[in-house]
């Protein structure tokens, strides 16, 4: 994975709790930064830090109206991320497949050595 990977920049500005709660906000409603600001315990300036964050890992969109600032989430700029996840997870699903059916031959090696011991 590299630096420039989207994937990489997704998880890097979501390592953050408050950028994670931020494009919660910000999922369903576009929202002004002022508004988006008056939902945290911090000074617009770092507010605008992590939008400024985000938005450079491609997860939200900016529009301007005047001097206003409008943000909403970019669903496609998770696409990255969901997709090292699905093959995380399609990989973890085949260990455990295999796993899985390999205990099951060990079981049925282990019965039917019993059953020849036994004849």
């Amino acid at each position: 994975m590299s630096a420039t990977d989207p994937a990489d920049a997704a998880l890097r500005a979501l390592a953050e709790p408050r950028r994670r709660a931020i494009l919660q906000l910000v999922a369903h409603d576009e929202l002004a930064a002022g508004e988006i600001a008056a939902a945290f315990d911090v000074s617009r300036t770092a507010v605008s830090q992590h939008l400024t964050v985000l938005k450079e890992a491609g997860l939200l969109h900016e529009r301007r109206e005047a001097t206003r600032r409008l943000y909403r989430a970019r669903p496609e700029g998770l696409a990255g991320l969901r997709d090292l996840l699905d093959d995380l997870w399609d990989s973890a699903l085949d260990t455990a497949r295999r796993l899985v059916e390999a205990d099951a031959g060990t079981d049925t090696a282990d019965r039917t050595g019993t059953s020849e011991e036994t004849a």
